[in-house]
C-alpha cells in the first residue's frame, strides 16, 4: 500500500505540467472532442515515456549532452507562437501535431522518472498505468477549467495563452 501512495504521488507530479499547461490550452480548446483527445494523448505519452525510460536508463544515464529542459522549451514555444499567430477565431482546432508536441513536451518528466523507476518498485506495468490515469484526469480538468476562464477574458485569451506558453518555455529553457 505504500508502494502504491509513492506512485501515485508521483503519477500526481507528473500530472502537474500537464494541469497548468492544460490551463492555458483550454483558453483556446473549445471542442470536447478536442479535449478529449488531448487528453488522451498526454495519457499515452505517461504511460510510454516510463516504460521508454525503464529501456533506455543505461543508454541515457551515460549521455551527459542530452538536455530534456530545452527540448521541452523548444516546444511549448512553438506551440505558444502558433498559437498567438493563427489566424482563425477563438473556436480554433489546434492540429495533431500541436497535440502530439504538447503531449511530449509534458510527458518529458515521465521519461526521467521511468529512469530511475527501478529503484522506486517493480511494477513497472502499474506504475505506467497509474501514471496514465492521474495524467489524463489532471489534463482534462486543466482544458475545463482553462476554457471557463477563457470564456471571462475570451477577447484576449488566445494571445494570453500563446504568452504565457512562450513565458514557460523560457523559464524551463534557463531552469
Amino acid at each position: 500500500m505504500k508502494e502504491f501512495i509513492y506512485l501515485l504521488l508521483i503519477g500526481i507530479s507528473l500530472s502537474m505540467d500537464a494541469f497548468s499547461l492544460s490551463l492555458v490550452f483550454g483558453l483556446t480548446i473549445k471542442n470536447n472532442k478536442d479535449k478529449l483527445l488531448l487528453s488522451i494523448i498526454v495519457s499515452i505519452y505517461h504511460f510510454i515515456m516510463p516504460l521508454i525510460g525503464l529501456l533506455l536508463s543505461n543508454i541515457l544515464l551515460k549521455i551527459n549532452y542530452l538536455d530534456f529542459n530545452t527540448l521541452s522549451s523548444i516546444i511549448l514555444i512553438y506551440v505558444g507562437i502558433e498559437t498567438i499567430i493563427s489566424k482563425e477565431d477563438h473556436n480554433y482546432k489546434i492540429n495533431i501535431i500541436s497535440f502530439l508536441l504538447f503531449g511530449l513536451s509534458v510527458s518529458i518528466d515521465s521519461l526521467t522518472i521511468g529512469i530511475g523507476l527501478r529503484g522506486i518498485t517493480n511494477k513497472y506495468l502499474l506504475s505506467s498505468i497509474l501514471f496514465s490515469i492521474t495524467s489524463f484526469i489532471f489534463t482534462i480538468t486543466g482544458l475545463h477549467i482553462g476554457n471557463y476562464i477563457g470564456k471571462i477574458i475570451q477577447k484576449y485569451s488566445k494571445i494570453i495563452g500563446g504568452i504565457i506558453l512562450i513565458i514557460i518555455g523560457i523559464i524551463i529553457m534557463y531552469k
